[in-house]
Formats: C-alpha cells, structure tokens, sequence
C-alpha cells in the first residue's frame, strides 16, 4: 500500500553541502559550491510533477543548478537521487504520520492521516497528488532496483498502520468482524482516492467532503 501511508521510521536523507567541479575534465581552480539539501528538493519537484521514468537528467540538473558530473557526485546516479527524493518526501511532507501513528483511537488515527492528506494536497507549493502514490502506481515501468525500492516503502507503510489497527481492535476501536487488514486497505484507498482526484483538479472543498464522508462511515470509535 504506497499511498500517502508511510512508515515512520524513513530514513533521513544524507545530503551534505558539497563542493563539486562543475565540468568534468575542466582546468583546476575553485569549484562551485551549492546546498545539496537544496538541489534535492528541487530534484524532488521534478520526480514528483514527470515521475521517474518521465524525469530527465536534462530536466534534472537544470531544476537543480548543477552539471551532470556534480550530480553523480554528490548523489551517484539517477536511481539513488530518486531514492533520495523519496526520503526527502517522507522526512518533510509526511511529518504527520507519527502524529497519525499515535492518535488514541483507531479512527483517530485515520482522521489524521486523512487530515495530513488534505492538507498536503491542498497546498499551493507542491504539485498535486501524492508523490507515493505516482510513484507505485508508476513502478510496473520501473527497473526492477527502483521497483523493488517502491514496493519495500509499501510493504513498510502497511505493516506500520496494520499493527496500529490490530492494537485498536484489541482496545475494542472497531467490531471484531472487521480486520485490521481490510481497514488499513479502506483507508489507502481512499488516501489515493484523494491523491487521484487532487491530481485531476478537485478542489480543496471537495477533499474535504471526502474526508468528511470517510469519517462519517468509519466503523467504532
């Protein structure tokens, strides 16, 4: 389940400021400086509005303001800076995840997930729709490292919200019939629901109707 659901354990992405060459093979003298944290997130921009397969390195390093040359330096090849990107994304646009993970009840838990979701697609800076969710619905195109990279995050983003459910159920948050699994499948697909819909131009007025909707029906407490 990529969606906007994401462990809160992602790694924090390593991104140093450097010091590069800016040409490959060019006379000594004083290199160039940039902020690698700034270069990623422009990186991340990029991903997010082209996917990865759609993301040049043309495209890439002109959003970043560096060479090729700099680029493998600092971040090593297309693939890692993806990987990059993702942990960017998580560490800075998912922040509300732990705060989700430790809501009281279970469906707490899911108005702030849904919450946080509303939020970040609403926002005026980002592109529209959830970057997790491009990308796994994405990965089928994807080499097989960058797919498994997708589908690992996934598998993480359901263990952690599963667990959560199963400690609701055990604290009586929802009727017995329904299992954690199902649950925390109900609340991705909505997540990406939204991410689609925000994506084609809904409104923030009309997420949250949907946000309001999914409470509304949310079964227990």
């Amino acid at each position: 389940m990529e969606s906007e659901i994401c462990s809160d354990e992602a790694v924090e992405p390593t991104v140093p400021e450097v010091t590069v060459p800016e040409v490959m093979g060019a006379p000594r003298g004083r290199p160039r400086q940039f902020c690698a944290e700034t270069a990623l997130a422009a990186a991340l921009q990029v991903f997010w509005k082209r996917g990865y397969e759609g993301a040049s390195m043309a495209e890439l390093t002109e959003a970043m303001g560096i060479t090729k040359p700099s680029l493998y330096a600092c971040f090593g090849n297309k693939e890692s800076l993806f990987c990059k990107a993702l942990d960017l994304y998580e560490r800075d646009k998912l922040a509300y995840v732990r705060s989700a993970l430790e809501a009281p009840t279970a469906k707490a838990v899911a108005e702030r997930f849904l919450r946080g979701a509303l939020a970040l697609q609403s926002g005026a800076s980002d592109p529209r729709g959830c970057f997790g969710v491009i990308s796994a619905v994405a990965c089928a195109n994807f080499a097989e490292s960058i797919r498994a990279e997708v589908m690992a995050r996934r598998v993480s983003s359901d263990r952690a919200i599963i667990e959560r459910f199963h400690r609701g159920r055990t604290e009586g948050d929802f009727p017995e019939s329904v299992t954690p699994e199902a649950l925390a499948a109900y609340l991705s697909a909505v997540m990406q629901g939204m991410s689609v819909q925000a994506g084609s131009g809904a409104s923030p007025q009309e997420l949250e109707q949907l946000v309001q909707t999914t409470l509304a029906l949310w079964p227990g407490r």
